[in-house]
């Protein structure tokens, strides 16, 4: 039988506005992977990519928490994007879980939900 796990959050786009990868690599290398932060860091709104995917990270730890999961760092999890444009999760430490997520964001928040299934 499978189980179900949500998890939300919801930060404030400023949080990530002076984030450099000059200034800040240390803490940027460990929250994201070397793909989120290509793809965040060739858009002009970068601050928004690094938001909502950091919003998607925190909302998969809380539903892995449900699962009594607490070994996976923010690195361990990647938020990419599929050929159309549409968001997708990737946990390295546990490849058997299925992860659908929904991004959003506006001009001063960005928000993530979270859905696993576990078989």
């Amino acid at each position: 039988m499978s189980e179900l796990s949500i998890g939300v959050d919801i930060e404030e786009i400023s949080r990530f506005k002076n984030k450099s990868l000059e200034n800040d690599i240390d803490f940027l290398n460990r929250i994201y992977t070397e793909k989120e932060l290509i793809y965040c860091y060739k858009s002009a709104n970068y601050a928004q990519h690094l938001c909502v995917r950091y919003c998607a990270k925190e909302a998969v730890v809380k539903a892995l928490s449900d699962f009594k999961i607490s070994d996976v760092f923010y690195s361990d999890i990647e938020i990419l994007n599929n050929k159309n444009g549409a968001p997708y999760v990737n946990i390295s430490k546990y490849p058997n879980l299925k992860v659908k997520v929904s991004l959003s964001h506006c001009k001063t928040y960005a928000v993530a939900n979270v859905l696993i299934i576990k078989d």
